[in-house]
């Protein structure tokens, strides 16, 4: 989903959010980058085209973004917190070899409704670890 600015501007004022370069420069590259980044990845990437970015900066930008609810905080691993701008109902897959993250589709959840009933579900978290298909191409290639 590339967005231009324009509508990613409109897009955060939609959503009660301020405008700002750093912002829609970050939001851009959660939309554009589809890795789910750490801020770590985030800041690499961004401070060569803006000198004045810092971790605080991006790490203050997405708590706000996830607060109105347009980004996702994922949390597969309990030391890594990556990012992502997909807010459709989806799990993650990361891989134990290499270290990426996946967006898996899930279509329904509903096995989960009458367990739920009289509960309110403020987010959903579907998680898998194990070993990619590359990953698992590689080991399979090098045994032969």
């Amino acid at each position: 989903m590339k967005m231009k600015t324009e509508e990613i501007n409109n897009y955060l004022k939609e959503n009660n959010i301020k405008s700002s370069h750093q912002r829609l420069k970050i939001f851009d590259y959660l939309i554009t980058n589809k890795n789910h980044p750490t801020v770590d990845k985030i800041y690499q990437d961004l401070k060569g085209e803006m000198s004045t970015l810092s971790k605080t900066t991006i790490y203050n930008t997405l708590k706000l973004f996830a607060e109105k609810k347009i980004v996702q905080v994922i949390t597969v691993e309990e030391k890594e917190t990556r990012y992502d701008a997909d807010r459709s109902l989806h799990g993650h897959f990361k891989c134990t070899e290499c270290g990426e993250v996946y967006d898996i589709k899930i279509n329904e959840v509903k096995e989960f409704d009458k367990e739920l009933d009289g509960f309110r579900v403020d987010e959903e978290h579907i998680y898998f670890k194990g070993i990619c298909k590359k990953c698992l191409e590689n080991k399979k290639n090098k045994k032969t």
